[in-house]
């Protein structure tokens, strides 16, 4: 949705509003996601942000549920991806750290950082929680496990990630792509094969190669 008008001119668009608010709140936190700034970095009028927007919270509503859609929706459909074996099925959910436009880190900390603010924004991250793990349960049920089996691998997956996620952990490629085969092991309780590998492996340098192409 885009408003025009010829008495005040460009007013944005939702999207616009909403990266922008997405952006404060990871440079920011949410005490930085407010109005009168965002106008300003948009260069818009504050009244431009009633013409999209009821109030603030209507509009972290909304970053609460793009949050929700990316990244818990991704990781979902990641854990329902096909495959043969339950390494397979763990590099398909693997798929989500290593691609921003599956499952966005630096948004997932940025909720969970407003969840130590918010008892609703609490409740949201752990329903989150569980849908995920949920998830994860399933598919390793669909692989085999017993249900106490498949709870733990998924906790001892689930929970790793998002250790690296809240201490930041910054690892360069290469030394992601060095530990994932041990990983596997470990959390699926299974060795990935080489062919499994190397497609995980090409298309994640091939993703690389078209961001640095841009």
């Amino acid at each position: 949705m885009v408003q025009t008008s010829t008495d005040s001119g460009w007013r944005g668009s939702i999207d616009g509003w909403l990266e922008a608010a997405y952006e404060a709140l990871l440079e920011g936190g949410v005490d930085a996601v407010k109005i009168l700034p965002l106008a300003k970095s948009l260069n818009l009028s504050r009244t431009s942000f009633y013409w999209f927007f009821k109030d603030r919270e209507e509009l972290l509503a909304a970053l609460v549920a793009r949050w929700r859609d990316k990244n818990t929706g991704n990781l979902v459909k990641q854990t329902d991806a096909y495959s043969e074996t339950i390494a397979e099925a763990v590099l398909n959910v693997f798929d989500c750290w290593l691609d921003t436009k599956l499952f966005d880190s630096q948004f997932e900390f940025a909720i969970r950082s407003w969840s130590l603010q918010s008892e609703d924004i609490l409740k949201e991250v752990q329903s989150a929680d569980q849908t995920r793990l949920d998830a994860l349960c399933r598919m390793f049920q669909r692989h085999g496990f017993d249900p106490v089996a498949a709870d733990v691998h998924a906790r001892t997956l689930y929970l790793v990630q998002i250790g690296y996620i809240s201490m930041q952990t910054r690892e360069d490629l290469e030394t992601r792509f060095l530990r994932i085969p041990e990983y596997v092991t470990i959390f699926g309780g299974a060795t990935a094969s080489q062919s499994e590998l190397d497609r995980f492996f090409s298309r994640h340098r091939r993703r690389q190669e078209q961001m640095a192409s841009q």
